[in-house]
C-alpha cells in the first residue's frame, strides 16, 4: 500500500510524520487520480514534500460521506456530546501546539512567534464554540389560545469550506468550530499553497473520535476541488475566505446549482487613520502592525493610511524608522517579525504593485526592492504622497506595502477613506473619545479599531461590507450562518 505520510522535520521540533492524503470518511486516502501537488517552502525556494491533489472525483466521494454522517449520525448526535468532542479536540491541538505552530511557519512562512499566535486563537476558538455547541435554541411564541407556536434551530447539512494560505489553521477553526457545534457535517478545501499544517491538524479530529465523515479534507487546486464544492448539487453550503474576484466566482457557482448558502469573507483596503492629537508613539506601533503583520498577508491590512497634516512629517520620519527596525528573514528565529510572502506568484503580485507606485509618480520612503537573494522576502515599504486614484491606493495588494496621504479635517478623511469598493475594517487614532465615536461611525467598515489594529477575537463578529463580503465569521452571530429557522405551529385539540 501507497505510503500517506512522509518524515519531514521543522527547526524547532525535529522529525515528524506529515500526513500527505486526503481525509474522506473517517480515513486517509491516495486521491482518485493519484496525482500530487507540490509545496514550496517560501523561505528557501525549495520542494517540501508533494500530497496528493483533490479532483471532483474526490469531491464527490467527500460530499456522499458527509452527506452519509449527517444523515446517520452526526444531525442527531446530543449538543453536549458535539460539543465535548470539541473540547477534546481542542486539547489535543493544545498538547501539540508547538508541531502546529512550526508546521505553519514551514509551510506559510510566516513568524514562529506570529505562528504560535495563530495556534493559541485556534485552540480559543474551538473552545468557544464547544461550549455554544448545547446553547443554540428556539423560542415559543404566544399567538393565538388555540395554537401552540414554536422556533428551533436545525443544521443546515453538508457545508463546504474553503480556506486561504494567509491564515491557514486559524481559518480552519474560524469554519469548522461553528459549523461542527451546530450539527454541519463538513468538506473543507486547504488552499493549495498551504495544505501541511491542515493535514497535521486533521490527525487530531481524528484522534478526537469525531464520527468518519463528519469531517472531510480534500487538498486541491481551487480551480479545480474548490469549483466542484461550489457547485455541488448535494452541498447546502458554502464558507470561503479569499479574493473578492473568486468570492464572485463561487457566487454565481452557488446560484446556478441548487443555490446553496453562502457566506464569504473577502478583499480589503483598510484606511488607518491618524488624528492631530494621536499619542504618536502608540500611533506608530499599532500602524506598523496594522500592514506589517503576517507580511502584509491579511484581508484587514492597514494599508492606506491618512495621517493629519499637523503631524503629517513628524509621523512619516518615525513611521519610517519604526518599518526598518522590523526584522525581516527566517521565520524560526525568534526576534524575526516578517517573513516571506507565501509563493513566487504573490511575490511577484506585490513587486508589480511597487513598480507601479513608482511609475504613478508616489514617494518611496523606505523599502521598494527585494530582501536578500532567496526565498520570497520583500522589504518592509512606504509610499507617502499618494493620490486617491493611484492604483496602490485604490487595490488590495497583500504584502508588506504602506500607501500613505495626508488630511486636513475630519470630513476630508472621512471622505477619503470610504472612497473604495471594499468595507472590511478601518482605525482611528486620537484621544478625543467623541472624535473616535463619531468617526467610527461614519467610517464604512465591518470592523473598527481605535488606538490599535488588528485586535481580532473569537468572541466578536468579524466581516464586511461591500464587496468584503456577505455574512459574519466569529462571535454568536456566526451561528446563523450554520444553522436554519423552522416555525412549527401546532393545533391544540
Amino acid at each position: 500500500m501507497t505510503a500517506l505520510t512522509v518524515e519531514l522535520k521543522t527547526p524547532l521540533t525535529g522529525t515528524y510524520q506529515q500526513p500527505i492524503g486526503l481525509f474522506i470518511d473517517g480515513k486517509w486516502v491516495e486521491s482518485v487520480d493519484k496525482k500530487k501537488l507540490q509545496v514550496v517552502n517560501p523561505s528557501t525556494e525549495e520542494i517540501i514534500t508533494e500530497v496528493y491533489e483533490g479532483t471532483e472525483k474526490d469531491v464527490d466521494l467527500a460530499v456522499s460521506a458527509a452527506r452519509k454522517a449527517f444523515e446517520s449520525t452526526w444531525k442527531t448526535t446530543a449538543p453536549q456530546k458535539r460539543g465535548n468532542l470539541l473540547y477534546k479536540l481542542a486539547d489535543l491541538a493544545e498538547k501539540n501546539k508547538e508541531l502546529l505552530a512550526a508546521v505553519e511557519s514551514l509551510d506559510n512562512g510566516k513568524s514562529i512567534n506570529s505562528a504560535r499566535m495563530d495556534v493559541q486563537g485556534v485552540i480559543s476558538c474551538i473552545r468557544y464554540y464547544a461550549g455554544w455547541a448545547d446553547k443554540v435554541d428556539g423560542k415559543t411564541i404566544d399567538i393565538d389560545p388555540n395554537m401552540f407556536h414554536y422556533t428551533r434551530s436545525e443544521p443546515l447539512g453538508v457545508c463546504a469550506q474553503i480556506i486561504p494560505w494567509n491564515f491557514p489553521l486559524l481559518m480552519l477553526s474560524w469554519k469548522i468550530a461553528p459549523a461542527l457545534a451546530t450539527g454541519n457535517a463538513v468538506v473543507m478545501k486547504t488552499a493549495e499553497q498551504t495544505p501541511l499544517s491542515a493535514l497535521v491538524f486533521t490527525q487530531f479530529i481524528e484522534q478526537a473520535g469525531f464520527p468518519p465523515g463528519v469531517f472531510n479534507l480534500i487538498t486541491g487546486l481551487g480551480s479545480v476541488a474548490g469549483a466542484a464544492l461550489s457547485s455541488h448539487m448535494d452541498v447546502d453550503k458554502i464558507a470561503f475566505t479569499g479574493s473578492t474576484a473568486v468570492g464572485r466566482l463561487i457566487m454565481k457557482a452557488a446560484a446556478a446549482s441548487n443555490l446553496k448558502k453562502v457566506t464569504l469573507e473577502l478583499g480589503g483596503k483598510s484606511p488607518n487613520i491618524i488624528f492631530n492629537d494621536a499619542d504618536l508613539e502608540e500611533a506608530i506601533k499599532w500602524v506598523n502592525i496594522g500592514i506589517y503583520y503576517n507580511q502584509g498577508q491579511v484581508c484587514c491590512a492597514g494599508s492606506r493610511i491618512y495621517v493629519q497634516e499637523g503631524i503629517y512629517d513628524k509621523f512619516l520620519e518615525a513611521f519610517k524608522k519604526r518599518a526598518e527596525e522590523n526584522v525581516v528573514g527566517n521565520p524560526f528565529l525568534e526576534n524575526t517579525f516578517q517573513g516571506p510572502q507565501v509563493s513566487k506568484l504573490q511575490y511577484d503580485r506585490v513587486m508589480s504593485y511597487i513598480e507601479a507606485g513608482k511609475a504613478d509618480g508616489a514617494t518611496v520612503v523606505t523599502g521598494g526592492e527585494r530582501h536578500g537573494d532567496k526565498g520570497f522576502f520583500i522589504q518592509p515599504t512606504i509610499f507617502s504622497d499618494v493620490k486617491p486614484d493611484m492604483k496602490i491606493m485604490q487595490e488590495e495588494i497583500f504584502g508588506p506595502v504602506a500607501a500613505m496621504a495626508k488630511f486636513k479635517d475630519e470630513e476630508e478623511v472621512i471622505r477619503l477613506a470610504n472612497n473604495t469598493n471594499y468595507g472590511l475594517a478601518a482605525a482611528v487614532h486620537t484621544q478625543n473619545l467623541n472624535t473616535a465615536i463619531r468617526v467610527s461611525n461614519a467610517l464604512q467598515a465591518g470592523t473598527v479599531w481605535v488606538n490599535c489594529y488588528n485586535q481580532l477575537s473569537h468572541q466578536l463578529p468579524f466581516g464586511g461590507y461591500k464587496e468584503s463580503g456577505i455574512g459574519r465569521e466569529l462571535g454568536e452571530a456566526v451561528l446563523a450562518n450554520y444553522t436554519q429557522n423552522k416555525s412549527v405551529a401546532i393545533r391544540l385539540a
